[in-house]
């Protein structure tokens, strides 16, 4: 009778297993068809160095990065993740991510403070085949931006950090980029939308066209003290957010950024990633 219960248990756990593998596979094709890549910024995991965040990163199932600057880099390689890294040391974080089979797709949020700075971020940015750098630019440097984003075919999604930052509602990002390159753009941060006391769904109406990236998060509530819950369980409306995104055709990457459980957020932001998945397959 033990033996028969066991065979049972063992089988329905396989049975469950290659179900689980099916949902993926589906939503995988789903996410393709789509064009979007399911990342993680670095950020989540700034207790730790580099090499431990894409060791993290393999165990929540996700293998696109975003990285940010000043994120100590660890494995063996001295100093910090910067735009400023000579060319050796961008070679050995290169290898990294290949020894880790990462994709480093994007990269922020910086703030440079001269032209000549930007330009060395996409230069940066080109060598390491960076696809998107996040940023809250200067009002005096969106013309040079712009045709930095052209001449290096990179492109620049601003960043909304909460009010009273500068581009904390969709209109300031808009005044920003119009007129300006397709590849200048918007970093949807959805939570700090929350945090700000605006719906994420509108925001991205508003935004219709130009959103190029985002920090995808979830909320316990809508204020300025709000903070992160596992996806699906907050007052962000996840999955209103996926339907607009797909409605508007858009193309590029959600960085899960949870802020939340410092210490320990794997084992949230694997629910997350679950979550994100399920949603994708059901669109």
């Amino acid at each position: 009778m033990i033996k028969k219960l066991s065979s049972v248990l063992l089988l329905a756990g396989m049975l469950a297993g290659t179900t689980m593998t099916s949902t993926l596979s589906f939503a995988q094709g789903k996410a393709d068809k789509l064009g979007w890549k399911l990342g993680a910024q670095a950020y989540t995991f700034n207790r730790f160095t580099l090499a431990q965040a894409l060791d993290k990163m393999d165990s929540v199932g996700v293998q696109y990065v975003e990285c940010y600057n000043g994120q100590t880099i660890g494995n063996g390689i001295e100093g910090k993740f910067d735009w400023r890294m000579d060319a050796a040391k961008q070679a050995q974080v290169k290898a990294l991510l290949k020894a880790k089979k990462k994709k480093l797709v994007a990269y922020g949020v910086v703030a440079p403070g001269s032209e000549q700075e930007w330009q060395d971020v996409f230069k940066f940015a080109k060598a390491m085949g960076i696809q998107v750098i996040t940023a809250e630019p200067k009002r005096e440097h969106w013309d040079a931006i712009s045709r930095l984003c052209d001449k290096y075919q990179i492109k620049v999604a601003i960043h909304d950090h909460p009010k009273p930052s500068h581009y904390w509602h969709p209109d300031s990002v808009l005044v920003a980029i119009k007129g300006r390159s397709k590849l200048f753009g918007a970093c949807a941060d959805i939570g700090h939308w929350v945090r700000s006391g605006m719906e994420p769904v509108e925001c991205i109406k508003q935004l219709k066209g130009h959103v190029l990236h985002l920090h995808f998060k979830d909320l316990n509530e809508k204020s300025p003290d709000a903070h992160d819950v596992i996806w699906g369980n907050g007052v962000c409306n996840m999955p209103a957010v996926l339907a607009e995104l797909k409605a508007q055709n858009f193309k590029g990457m959600f960085s899960v950024e949870y802020e939340y459980n410092w210490d320990n957020s794997v084992p949230d932001v694997k629910e997350c990633v679950k979550f994100w998945w399920q949603e994708v397959g059901k669109l």
